[in-house]
């Protein structure tokens, strides 16, 4: 009786490829687990350094699992025999370490792919390739992607920067708005000292009320360089959602060493991205001047600069606008990431010097950047 492979050992077996064979007892992989080692080894075998190690072995002896000879077979593959969290992170290797473009230039592949951010970056960055049958079948990923992050924003930044929590009950029951202190002083009656817990009856909330923001304009100065990609799309998507609230003014910008007005296209967050240009320089010290001039009340604005603040401009300039937009009374806010993960890589000398001269320097999910809005408008 033959007996079962041990699954954690096929699974060391896939991560080390053929150089772990012998070290693991040189079990043998089933079917499947085949296919998996050969989908991996066209990808990972194609990287000199673990080639060199002998940890994945090439490609062009992918075991005897299916023969993967394209990007639309390696697709269709590990579409097959991955999870959907482990396609995911396959693709975004595919296209942001190993620079495979064809993922999103071959008509071919986009009919297959499912839509995601990491495609989205991608095609952000190739569009400028692309032939027209082929941008438009790409659109399809942006419009997919821009409609599922605007379903999940739009709510949020919405009720953040028209709603403040009041210090008065409300008859709805939200957890974001559950009042911790009145509910414990309201319920110690109730206080068991035996089991030291205090058994609710009645719990308390806050109520919102609504601000008025008429004359507030938000500006957005977005840094379209290559490796912002991520907070390119998420600004797109938050200056949309802000575009709705009545009464208040929203301004999208991008810059590399040019500046470009996107207003117009705010509305349209798919349109405003197919015109988004990846990549080149970065003057960030002209973008903010070019802010400055949008500004109609300076106590009721908001500049928020997005960039990793690797300045290609004179940066004393940069920190000099900054300080002038801080004296009159705007609010400035240099975030170093707008995205869902907010994890900023950034110039952290420039964005101390503009720490220094009153700018807030941090970085937000747009969900926070709403809510931080809407507690300076509130103030």
């Amino acid at each position: 009786m033959t007996a079962e492979p041990d699954p954690g050992l096929q699974r060391w077996r896939l991560v080390l490829g053929a150089a772990g064979e012998r070290a693991l007892g040189g079990g043998e992989l089933g079917a499947r687990e085949q296919g998996q080692d050969a989908a991996l080894a066209w990808l990972y075998g194609r990287d000199e350094e673990q080639r060199r190690r002998g940890v994945r072995r090439d490609s062009r002896h992918g075991g005897d699992g299916p023969s993967i000879l394209t990007t639309v077979d390696w697709l269709d593959q590990i579409t097959k025999l991955f999870p959907k969290e482990t396609v995911e992170r396959l693709e975004r290797d595919a296209v942001e370490r190993y620079e495979i473009q064809d993922v999103v230039t071959d008509p071919a592949v986009l009919a297959r792919i499912e839509p995601n951010e990491t495609l989205l970056r991608a095609v952000l960055r190739t569009k400028h390739l692309m032939n027209p049958e082929v941008l438009r079948q790409a659109r399809r990923i942006v419009e997919a992607v821009v409609r599922q992050l605007t379903q999940r924003l739009a709510t949020e930044v919405r009720r953040a920067f028209t709603g403040a929590r009041a210090r008065t009950p409300s008859r709805f029951r939200l957890a974001r708005d559950f009042d911790v202190r009145r509910t414990l002083r309201g319920n110690l009656g109730h206080y068991r000292p035996e089991e030291r817990k205090v058994y609710v009856e009645r719990a308390y909330f806050f109520s919102r009320t609504r601000r008025h923001v008429e004359r507030w304009q938000v500006i957005l100065l977005v840094d379209q360089s290559g490796s912002m990609a991520g907070s390119v799309i998420h600004s797109a998507v938050t200056a949309a959602c802000l575009w709705g609230l009545p009464g208040v003014r929203t301004h999208l910008v991008t810059f590399d060493t040019a500046v470009a007005d996107l207003t117009a296209d705010v509305d349209d967050p798919v349109e405003l991205l197919m015109k988004v240009q990846l990549g080149g320089g970065t003057d960030i010290g002209r973008a903010v001047a070019y802010g400055a001039q949008l500004i109609e009340q300076p106590r009721r604005t908001i500049v928020a600069i997005i960039s990793d603040f690797y300045e290609g401009g004179d940066p004393t300039y940069l920190v000099r606008q900054v300080r002038d937009l801080v004296e009159q009374g705007t609010k400035v806010l240099c975030l170093a990431a707008l995205d869902e993960q907010a994890d900023p890589a950034y110039e952290p000398g420039l964005a101390q010097r503009l720490a220094d001269v009153g700018a807030g320097v941090g970085a937000m999910t747009p969900g926070e950047l709403a809510a931080f809005v809407a507690e300076q408008v509130g103030r």
